[in-house]
């Protein structure tokens, strides 16, 4: 197939704490940059499995699944990696809480976790597609548990 653009199913777990801080990862395959765990859909895998494999390969967290965020795509999740592949996510956003704070980065594709405020996340390095995403997010979990 070669570098020619390829659609992609994807999954990110918004995993909050009982405080509303959302989980980020720092993506260390190519640019270093801050997003909520996820990845690709594996075939016949239902997407919000996918969304709690995710978390559990990456940061080592056992998570509950709550509903649905939104799905998202456009312009602003295409990513073009070092090796030339072109890829066009579709992402399915999850809402999800745990009880075990105690995240671990995987050392492989996560090389370090924090638990943040909806400001301080606004001030991490981000990809594009994370401005779309991440107020929904918030507005969420307020929604759902009330406000921080």
């Amino acid at each position: 197939m070669g570098n020619d653009l390829i659609v992609l199913p994807s999954v990110a777990a918004c995993v909050f704490d009982e405080r509303g801080r959302i989980l980020m990862a720092l993506h260390a395959e190519a640019e270093p940059l801050w997003a909520p765990p996820g990845g690709i859909i594996e075939p016949d895998e239902a997407p919000a499995d996918a969304a709690a494999r995710e978390v559990r390969e990456e940061v080592g967290l056992d998570i509950q699944v709550h509903g649905l965020i939104g799905v998202y795509g456009g312009p602003n999740f295409r990513s073009v990696y070092p090796n030339g592949d072109q890829c066009a996510y579709v992402i399915t956003v999850y809402g999800c809480t745990t009880r075990n704070t105690d995240a671990h980065p995987d050392g492989v594709e996560i090389s370090e976790v924090r638990w943040v405020t909806e400001q301080e996340a606004a001030r991490l390095s981000k990809p594009r597609w994370t401005p779309e995403v991440l107020p929904d997010s918030f507005a969420w979990w307020r929604q759902a548990f009330g406000t921080f």
